[in-house]
């Protein structure tokens, strides 16, 4: 098959207009989630995307903390924007499962679910009666996973808050990013919260098919930062080997040499160039091919010395200065080594590349009308992952979640709602409620 015959191939088997069209790979799968913030709605969003049944509970009222959290204070339709990108496709159940009643529901909820997901502190959910001892007693096969900062056992599992920041640092990370003496860098993005998320899915991918050849279910724990961990590649073996500590180095990299930001004209470039061949061949881009002779830089374990990796970094700053990004950029196409632009969120909304294979999402949604939204990374051909609405206001599927799961009535649900063990989103704090031209109908489920 030609390279041409090939992407053509691949263009029909990802054809984003057919991925509602298609089955998918979790349906069947139901998840009863008590969450907040990211780290742990994040969870089900991404099982959610692939087909699993979810059923958010908050508290009534206020809902999860993370509404109050937008950016700028700037709310949009009445809705933070830092909830909606983990709570697509999810049922939304107002239920305080403080109180007795409520967490009886909760339990015959869980009853129907296959996997339960919670990231409160540290035993919690056994304090109210609906951890995991008491409902696996219910349900011997329900899959519970608890993340959050610390762990479930350990010095300091209790009495310690987590947020994204905290685990970019007790996981090592701050101590490797930034520039030499000069304060660690935080990434700017919660890079803890959903990284950690994306590892806790796979945990439950995996009990789930345990629990197809075994028939048990089982209780998974997940510490946000020990999931960082994961990312910091060597720098643990080299610890343990050499006793030294990985330093901040700013934008290069210890173990690739060329690999540096590099400022043109007209704005910052990324650029690698990792094998000896690629090298070559950026040498020649430059219009310098000697470099590549050079003993100091022909080899990777010569150009990886500190002072060898000093001096052809500097050559290579001199020479992006004389060029402008677009011309960087169409040299490594040309001559094979890496090179991009640092990217925006403008680039990334506009690209024709990443609308054409549902990066960038885009969907109507039955209250805050057409949504864009970065979809999956893992394209699956046969069952591709799909967000079919945005988050919701609190409690907004009380009615749904209680007749279809439970088979309550009408009056047993007005009951509930009397005594304040089921309810819906209050009017302040912000963020909680539909947007002002709601009609009361749109995104209900009967």
């Amino acid at each position: 098959m030609s390279r041409e015959d090939y992407l053509a191939w691949t263009d029909k088997e990802f054809d984003k207009s057919k991925i509602f069209a298609k089955p998918e790979a979790l349906r069947g799968i139901r998840i009863l989630e008590l969450c907040t913030l990211i780290l742990g709605p994040a969870v089900p969003d991404y099982l959610g995307e692939f087909g699993a049944e979810v059923i958010k509970v908050e508290l009534p009222g206020a809902g999860d903390t993370m509404r109050s959290v937008t950016p700028y204070g700037t709310f949009w339709k009445n809705a933070s924007l830092g909830q909606m990108p983990q709570n697509h496709s999810k049922y939304h159940l107002g239920l305080d499962v403080r109180t007795s009643a409520g967490a009886e529901i909760f339990r015959r909820l869980a009853q129907k679910c296959d996997v339960v997901v919670e990231n409160l502190r540290a035993g919690t959910m056994d304090r109210w009666g609906i951890g995991y001892k008491q409902l696996s007693e219910m349900n011997p096969g329900i899959i519970y996973i608890a993340l959050n900062g610390f762990g479930q056992w350990g010095e300091y599992s209790v009495g310690r808050a987590s947020y994204d920041a905290v685990a970019q640092t007790v996981s090592g990370l701050l101590a490797t990013t930034g520039f030499p003496g000069r304060l660690p860098l935080k990434t700017g993005v919660f890079i803890g919260d959903y990284f950690g998320a994306h590892l806790g899915s796979l945990g439950v991918l995996a009990a789930l098919h345990y629990r197809d050849r075994t028939g048990e279910g089982q209780f998974i724990e997940l510490s946000q930062g020990e999931g960082l961990m994961r990312v910091l590649d060597w720098s643990w073996i080299y610890y343990h080997l050499e006793k030294y500590n990985r330093p901040r180095t700013g934008n290069r990299d210890l173990a690739i040499c060329p690999s540096d930001m590099f400022q043109c004209k007209d704005g910052f470039i990324a650029l690698a160039a990792g094998s000896d061949a690629e090298f070559r061949s950026l040498c020649q881009a430059m219009g310098k091919p000697e470099l590549a002779d050079n003993p100091s830089f022909s080899q990777i374990q010569s150009r990886l010395k500190d002072e060898n990796a000093t001096a052809l970094l500097d050559i290579i700053r001199d020479w992006a200065k004389t060029k402008t990004v677009a011309e960087v950029d169409q040299l490594g196409s040309e001559y094979s080594f890496a090179a991009s632009p640092v990217a925006t969120a403008k680039d990334q909304y506009e690209s024709p590349h990443l609308r054409a294979r549902a990066t960038m999402f885009e969907y109507e949604d039955p209250i805050y009308g057409k949504m864009v939204e970065v979809g999956s990374p893992a394209k699956l051909s046969k069952t591709p992952a799909r967000i079919k609405w945005a988050n919701k206001p609190v409690g907004l599927d009380n009615e749904f979640v209680l007749r279809k799961f439970l088979s309550l009535r009408t009056y047993q649900i007005q009951a509930l709602a009397e005594k304040k063990i089921i309810g819906k989103w209050v009017e302040n704090p912000p963020g909680r409620k539909p947007p002002a031209d709601w009609d009361g109908k749109a995104g209900v489920i009967m």
